[in-house]
């Protein structure tokens, strides 16, 4: 069993990097981000957020995987 820092700067510094993975999939894909925005139906915002290792839910990290064409896990660098 894993034992959690005393702070939260982990969760941070893993949102930051999902989304980091995030953007480079879709610079890679040569997706802008309105293309990943209205094929995923999520908002400009959300999106920025994502990408910037804000918080968000599960389900719009499983809409942009699946637009991308990516498992999941292989966003969250699993």
């Amino acid at each position: 069993m894993h034992v959690l820092p005393d702070d939260d700067s982990w969760l941070i510094d893993e949102r930051r990097a999902i989304g980091n993975r995030i953007r480079a999939e879709r610079e890679r894909r040569n997706l802008t981000q309105e293309a990943l925005i209205l094929a995923a139906g999520i908002d400009r915002v959300t999106l920025w957020r994502v990408e910037t290792g804000e918080e968000s839910k599960v389900s719009t990290l499983l809409r942009i995987a699946r637009v991308l064409g990516v498992p999941l896990a292989e966003l969250l660098g699993e």
